[in-house]
């Protein structure tokens, strides 16, 4: 290689990180990503106690003196660089391309699987969190006058395995389901996995999303109601219609692996025959009511990304339905955005049902309970949102 080449690929590599600098520095912040659905890191503040000196005991600690001292600083802005890197989206999907390229099939750790399948590798759990949130349900169960049932949800990396590349790294989601069989006490759990690995062959969660489908969500509604001793009051499936209210479903597996090659999924609803009258009222954080109609299918939200919210209408801190079956029990579900597409199915069978987000409404359970004259509850969990929950402790 001559000098003039050299000088002319050292000029060309430095004009396009210039033109990255440029872009980047003229491009506006964005809030919020419609692709990966979640909110962006925004540019950090320098405030008073920023550079705050550390004590001269804690000089060698990281959790003393101002964020540039800890590390902090750094760490959350190389965090809202990268989400703010002008065409972001763009520079995922490249990489994702790249990785099948060469033959890898895992971007970000999603697998990519045969059929177009993309499933979330599920690491080992923080064994002492995990207790932890063990600890946190059977304290709950030991503490509320009524009866507590438990039950976590495996998820796609657990029931779709044989859809994984051969060999592919992936914790035992049975490990965790064992585990939970003796470190839970109190409260009476519910088999979801047998429910559905039944019918693993059925679409019972999405392709591009992490969550069941209303189909999925079927299944696991005849697993609680059995878990509940009610099985006898089942709705049978083909007393349902079936309604495809989306053929464009992209989901936050999608989002995160940066794939882009594979056909969206299908929505569904599943309504009984006798329809659904209705009423859910949403209560916000800081525990003032806000009383207004919420349909069960939300259909404005399949004019967006996030075609997922249109159960339920999205996340809510707290969300109660109040049925016309006044002469049923009132259930109280300490869950998680599974029992978003679960719900319609339980309608029959309470007068209320009272959904605690613990990640947006932190309250103590048991007092809640007293208050509000609930019958049972239910803590519900798909295995990987259970592992990783930092709110259990409000299960008081």
């Amino acid at each position: 290689m001559n000098k003039n080449y050299a000088r002319f690929l050292s000029a060309l590599f430095c004009g396009f990180l210039a033109v990255l600098f440029t872009a980047n520095a003229l491009t506006p912040d964005k809030e919020f990503s419609q692709v990966e659905n979640r909110a962006l890191a925004q540019k950090p503040q320098i405030t008073g106690n920023t550079f705050q000196l550390p004590p001269l005991s804690g000089l060698f600690t990281s959790d003393q003196g101002g964020d540039f001292f800890t590390g902090k600083l750094m760490s959350d802005y190389e965090t809202y660089t990268i989400d703010q890197f002008v065409l972001r989206d763009t520079w995922v999907a490249a990489k994702a391309y790249a990785e099948k390229l060469v033959g890898k099939k895992e971007n970000n750790d999603v697998y990519f699987c045969a059929d177009g399948s993309l499933i979330t590798r599920f690491d080992e759990p923080d064994q002492k969190r995990l207790e932890r949130n063990f600890g946190y349900v059977s304290k709950f169960a030991g503490t509320a006058d009524i009866p507590v049932y438990f039950g976590l949800i495996p998820t796609q990396a657990s029931v779709w395995d044989y859809k994984l590349p051969q060999g592919a790294p992936n914790y035992d989601q049975d490990l965790v389901l064992d585990a939970a069989q003796s470190a839970v006490t109190g409260a009476t759990q519910i088999d979801l996995a047998t429910s559905l690995n039944e019918h693993k062959e059925e679409a019972i969660f999405y392709r591009t999303d992490h969550h069941w489908t209303s189909l999925g969500a079927y299944y696991g509604y005849v697993a609680l109601m059995e878990g509940l001793g009610r099985g006898d009051e089942v709705i049978p499936l083909e007393n349902y219609t079936k309604t495809t209210v989306s053929t464009e479903f992209y989901g936050t597996v999608f989002s995160s692996s940066g794939v882009r090659w594979v056909k969206p999924d299908e929505m569904d609803t599943y309504v009984p025959e006798d329809g659904l009258d209705l009423i859910t009222v949403s209560v916000n954080a800081s525990g003032l009511e806000e009383r207004k109609a919420r349909p069960f299918y939300d259909k404005s939200y399949l004019e967006v990304k996030d075609k997922y919210s249109m159960f339920l209408g999205g996340q809510q801190p707290l969300g109660i339905v109040y049925t016309k079956n006044t002469d049923k029990p009132k259930l109280l579900l300490i869950r998680d955005s599974y029992s978003d597409s679960l719900v319609p199915f339980l309608t029959p069978h309470f007068s209320e049902i009272h959904l605690i987000d613990l990640r947006y409404y932190k309250t103590s359970a048991s007092e809640y309970i007293a208050k509000n004259g609930i019958d049972t509850a239910v803590v519900l969990f798909s295995v990987p949102n259970f592992v990783s929950e930092s709110n259990l402790a409000f299960l008081r």
